[in-house]
């Protein structure tokens, strides 16, 4: 048995892998949006669940062909599973080029292109993932041939070395990303589910395959009695599937102002759940009753575990750091982990086809949670209202519940117990004495849609802050006006239009209109442009000019489908420079995109903030712009914080401050000026000109090797492993671990 653990612990491994960097390609190819994303992991989800179904359907009608193997059935799909590791990235970039053919002989509409490229993801992913499924019905069968004892709960073992695989996948392929980049990554994969694929065919040839050792007619479980006991497994499985990957979505949104927005935060979020689910499920394997059925007092704890990360995230609780408020979500987690293998165990008693089906509906629920979290209960709800309509259910359904059959012990009133008052009334607590993040913040703003939620919060003059999902995104400060007109002002010609990528307060965006030429702002987030006129009085008056057009969409894939032509394309990455997805905007295959979309002699401005310690970011990014553009001028900004690049095709003339000042309109001249801190346009151009050096010398401040920014190779957000190179940055993590357990 100890070879299936450890086949599951590196499948679950390769599997968590692949979802992964298959996602960040498929942003790539495609887009960085909320829509995409869940596509992408809906036809993951909906690949195992189909897979799993269809694999327990054909173990089913093959029982009585004594030559069926199920290991060999499971080498086959791993030797599959590791093949698409290979195939899925030429697949994905074929979609974009199929779509890039569309799109240029017809005009596709935004809506028609997502609908198109999720077709295309799920053709590419669902079959693949469909192997990952058919490993559980597969190597059920092979057990239950070889090991009949172990075969009633033969699934909860399978579950718990996949879980403790997969929490491993979440950390440990960050480090190989870093290093050697997505595709060597995906190779790494592809090599072990060979070496999986080898040990379970050897293990074939290493003994005789015995005959059937469970008599036909008890190979299954007895047909159960139809009706409401038949059907509670069913409704429980599929609960516990939309519960926890619905509230997973809340969470991100909840913990992302403590936790930050870098992948190494979503990992530690992943990570956790998946350790704690792992212990949830050692705790049902070393229970010695394995007649074991969930009980109406566990479904009432895991209602309210799902309310706990209300307490863990009020802002109010100033002694609990980022990483103990975390920890709120480990409640949950266990009871999941506990109770998912305990159903299925349950529901299949060792039968491959009905854990099959069981697993699917499983993950049906799984596909459920996060559209109807994302899509619905968080644009309506918010976050916390979120959780109470997850975990208000649980509390109908312990009332409602009957086990199969039902214990004596259940047969009183449990719900009118002690314990179940104290777990109500600790919910009650935990919803309304509670306080959500924002309202630290006052006076404030609050939108929420699909995508974040977003906060504009202050009063007056310069004191306002934009926050996205609890990450100040900028402020009133004037190095966002420079990032409009320097390269408008340097241009040796009138500009006609401009585009901004990122609208962030919409400081960009108004200082282009202000040269009284027409702007194009591309934002992610719906709600942002609508909390405009919050910053700027004239806000909602410049939304309706007819120079101003809006598009929310992400920027990369909105100049792929654009034919437009741009005299000053300007790019503000959203903080910090280390943000999941942010290296898009950055690389070289962003640039190569953008310079089809430059009128000659046009110019790309590409901000980079300078709070780093590690130079490494900073000088991928500029090897990325000089490989991209052979002409580029690097400044630093109004007050010396970050870098103002601009890159073109054509030569860039040193131009004096006078002279750019005088390129200005009357309305860009007070614009620019609006912020200060100097008395006039030549003044403020001069602080910036001023402080120009050569982009070779930004290059030089790498002590070694640094790659240039691509796709394949995200540099500046996978760096936990250069970091821990380095002393300083070691001495100020230690700190900042022993100030965290102060504060405890």
């Amino acid at each position: 048995m100890q070879w299936y653990f450890g086949f599951f612990f590196v499948s679950g491994f390769c599997s968590i892998l692949y979802e992964l960097v298959w996602l960040r390609l498929a942003m790539a190819r495609f887009s960085v949006t909320t829509a995409l994303v869940s596509i992408v992991l809906s036809g993951f989800m909906v690949g195992l669940g189909l897979g799993s179904w269809f694999a327990g359907r054909y173990i089913g009608k093959s029982r009585r062909e004594r030559t069926r193997d199920g290991l060999r059935l499971y080498a086959l799909t791993e030797l599959l599973i590791g093949a698409s590791a290979l195939l899925v990235p030429y697949e994905l970039a074929y979609g974009r080029f199929l779509l890039e053919r569309m799109e240029g002989a017809t005009s596709i509409s935004p809506a028609l292109s997502y609908a198109l490229a999720g077709v295309w993801i799920g053709l590419t992913l669902v079959p693949w993932c469909a192997c990952m499924g058919a490993t559980f019905p597969f190597a059920m069968s092979a057990i239950r041939e070889r090991f009949p004892q172990e075969s009633p709960r033969s699934f909860s073992y399978l579950y718990l070395a996949n879980v403790c695989g997969a929490m491993t996948g979440a950390l440990i392929p960050l480090v190989f990303i870093e290093k050697w980049g997505f595709t060597a990554t995906l190779r790494i994969g592809a090599m072990l589910n060979l070496v999986l694929a080898t040990c379970a065919f050897l293990l074939t040839l290493g003994r005789p395959r015995e005959p059937q050792a469970v008599p036909l007619t008890e190979a299954s479980p007895a047909p159960r009695a139809q009706g409401a006991a038949e059907l509670w497994p069913r409704y429980l499985l599929f609960a516990t599937g939309l519960t926890s990957m619905g509230v997973e979505v809340v969470w991100v949104r909840m913990f992302t102002p403590f936790v930050g927005t870098v992948v190494y935060a979503f990992a530690t979020i992943l990570g956790l759940y998946l350790g704690a689910t792992y212990f949830g499920s050692w705790l049902y394997r070393v229970r010695k009753t394995r007649g074991d059925r969930p009980s109406k007092l566990l479904l009432v704890w895991l209602a309210f575990s799902v309310l706990v990360p209300l307490v863990a995230c009020d802002t109010r609780l100033r002694i609990f750091p980022a990483a103990v408020r975390v920890a709120g979500l480990i409640p949950f987690s266990i009871i999941v982990g506990y109770i998912t293998p305990m159903l299925l165990d349950r529901f299949s008693h060792g039968d491959p086809n009905r854990a099959g089906r069981g697993y699917a509906i499983n993950i049906l629920g799984c596909v459920c949670g996060p559209l109807i979290t994302g899509f619905l209960l968080l644009p309506l709800l918010g976050e916390r209202l979120a959780l109470c309509a997850f975990a208000i259910p649980w509390f109908v359904m312990a009332f409602g519940y009957t086990s199969y059959p039902a214990p004596e012990s259940e047969k009183p009133r449990t719900w009118l117990s002690w314990k179940f008052a104290i777990a109500t009334l600790a919910s009650l607590a935990l919803i309304f004495l509670t306080k959500d993040y924002e309202h630290q913040f006052h006076p404030r703003t609050v939108l929420r849609d699909h995508t974040a939620t977003v906060i504009a919060t202050g009063a007056g003059g310069l004191e306002k802050d934009l926050f996205v999902n609890g990450i100040g995104i900028t402020g009133l400060v004037p190095a966002t006006k420079m990032m409009a007109h320097l390269p408008l002002a340097y241009l040796e010609r009138p500009p006609q239009n401009a585009l901004v990528i990122c609208f962030g307060m919409g400081t960009t965006h108004r200082s282009v209109l202000s040269w009284g030429i027409r702007s194009t702002a591309v934002e992610l987030v719906p709600s942002v442009p609508r909390v405009f006129p919050y910053f700027y009085a004239d806000g909602a008056q410049l939304l309706r000019s007819r120079f101003s057009q809006v598009v929310i969409d992400d920027g990369r894939h909105y100049l792929e489908r654009s034919s437009e032509q741009y005299d000053v394309i300007t790019i503000d990455p959203p903080p910090p420079v280390e943000a999941a997805g942010s290296s898009l905007l950055y690389s070289k295959e962003f640039y190569e995109i953008a310079k089809r979309h430059l009128r000659p002699g046009g110019i790309l401005q590409q901000w980079f903030p300078q709070g780093s310690t590690d130079p490494t970011a900073l000088v991928s990014v500029a090897k990325a712009l000089r490989e991209s553009f052979p002409y580029i001028r690097v400044f630093h900004t109004v007050g010396g914080w970050g870098h103002h690049f601009l890159a073109s095709m054509s030569p860039l003339t040193p131009t004096s401050a006078a002279v750019l000042a005088s390129r200005l309109p009357a309305a860009a001249s007070s614009d620019l000026l609006e912020f200060g801190p100097a008395q006039s346009a030549e003044e403020q151009f001069a602080s910036v000109t001023n402080s120009e050096f050569s982009i070779e010398s930004l290059i030089g401040l790498a002590s070694g090797y640094v790659p240039a920014l691509q796709d394949d190779r995200p540099v500046n957000e996978y760096y936990i492993w250069r970091r821990a190179q380095d002393p300083d940055y070691r001495r100020h993590m230690w700190e900042r671990l022993l100030l965290a357990i102060r504060k405890i």
